[in-house]
């Protein structure tokens, strides 16, 4: 019997590997195409909510892509919010999160209190300070939310459209009487976002999980779900400012 020669026992020793390089990008497609593709949820000034793959906000305008392919540009001011569509699975409540849940709100107070009003750290703190009085909120509490939403930083601006220090939307700007041109003036932005926080305050009185996910989600999503909405983003965004206030999540039942 004929031995097989040194080069053809080098390619049948080699096949499974060669083989195995070959399979290794299909199976990687085939992964990548089977995961789920992230997805935005674009909330309109009239209620109505539109999900779509992209959005980039490009001065006055919104350019949308959908899931389908499309594309769609609209002004900027149509658009009260954008929000992760990423949704978590509910977990059940222990008795000590229920308990939590009712106390939470008495830990750090909404509304401000002269004899524990303290002024925020940083170069806006006195400025903070005084819009929060003005509204009677308590200025911790402002003050959390904007190390959250822009880390302080006046110019910020998202990819979704928010500006300033308390990342306001310009159809929230205009909602609440404030220029969106002025938005990256600290003093307008802090008019506009204070104002809205006020407003939510009066909407979930003595509940500040339910007024932060207002901030982030929109109040039509709170009231649809009698709570924060099983958004990671959200979910993740009011354990943050809970952390900057003291709060554990434990504690806040999240």
């Amino acid at each position: 019997m004929r031995k097989p020669q040194p080069s053809a026992l080098a390619a049948l020793t080699s096949l499974p590997r060669l083989l195995a390089l070959v399979a290794l990008p299909l199976v990687c497609a085939i992964f990548v195409d089977a995961a789920p593709a992230r997805a935005d949820l674009v909330v309109l000034v009239d209620g109505d909510v539109m999900k779509v793959a992209g959005f980039q906000a490009n001065g006055d305008q919104a350019e949308l892509t959908f899931p389908s392919g499309g594309r769609m540009t609209m002004p900027i001011d149509r658009v009260d919010r954008v929000v992760d569509d990423e949704v978590v699975p509910e977990p059940a409540k222990k008795a000590v999160e229920v308990v939590a849940d009712a106390l939470k709100s008495a830990l750090v107070p909404l509304h401000f209190e002269e004899a524990q009003a303290k002024v925020p750290d940083g170069p806006y703190g006195a400025m903070i300070f005084e819009a929060a009085k003005r509204h009677k909120l308590n200025p911790q509490v402002v003050a959390a939310l904007i190390r959250t939403e822009s880390a302080g930083n006046p110019h910020a601006v998202s990819n979704k459209g928010a500006r300033g220090l308390m990342q306001v939307m310009p159809a929230t700007a205009e909602r609440f009487g404030v220029h969106k041109e002025s938005l990256l003036d600290p003093r307008s932005n802090l008019e506009a976002g204070v104002t809205y926080l006020s407003w939510l305050i009066e909407q979930f009185p003595n509940d500040l999980s339910k007024v932060l996910a207002a901030y982030n989600a929109g109040e039509g999503a709170v009231w649809r779900y009698n709570g924060i909405p099983p958004y990671h983003e959200t979910r993740e965004y009011v354990k943050r400012i809970f952390g900057r206030l003291g709060i554990t999540a434990t504690v806040a039942g999240l």
